[in-house]
């Protein structure tokens, strides 16, 4: 197989998610709708793949939220246009799923993540592109990046959970 070939992501079947605790009793789930994503190679193991979300595009179904997280007090999107994420080793855990490490950038911090990817598998659409899909969930704790913002409950607790969850379903393209 060939490793120079370019897989790009299909953003209209894609979709990448979060979902942090809110008051320490349910999750509050939000998306950013911006981003680009790309595979080089075939053989998945030793390909380049590399991210980038546009954060001024997040969305949680609530504009007052959506402005404060775009804010200083979370992704300062004025500033840092981007969060941008570039693997560095990708392992096979066992016939469908995947360790993804790499280098996860959040207003000017780097840290290094593992994410657990799901193969879905390889099939030609209906007007004969090569898709490949994948699954992706993880967590990363938010104040690693300094999105440290918050509030103490007088009940007891915080407003908002350090840990959140990342979830993605991803198709790629092969480009010719």
């Amino acid at each position: 197989m060939s490793t120079t070939a370019k897989w790009t992501i299909d953003p209209t079947h894609s979709e990448i998610n979060f979902k942090v605790k809110h008051l320490m009793i349910s999750n509050v789930k939000g998306e950013f709708t911006e981003f680009e994503a790309e595979i080089s190679g075939e053989d998945f193991t030793a390909s380049k793949i590399s991210a980038k979300v546009k954060s001024d595009s997040i969305f949680t179904n609530n504009s007052d939220r959506d402005a404060h997280l775009k804010s200083e007090d979370f992704f300062d999107a004025s500033k840092h246009e981007f969060i941008t994420f570039e693997g560095t080793k990708l392992t096979k855990v066992d016939d469908d799923e995947y360790s993804l490490e790499g280098d996860l950038t959040i207003k000017d911090t780097t840290k290094n993540i593992a994410l657990l990817l799901e193969y879905g598998g390889q099939m030609k659409d209906p007007y004969g592109n090569e898709k490949i899909g994948f699954s992706v969930n993880g967590k990363i704790n938010r104040k690693d990046w300094g999105l440290n913002w918050n509030a103490a409950l007088e009940a007891g607790g915080v407003m908002v959970s350090d840990e959140v969850k990342i979830i993605g379903e991803l198709q790629f393209v092969k480009q010719a």
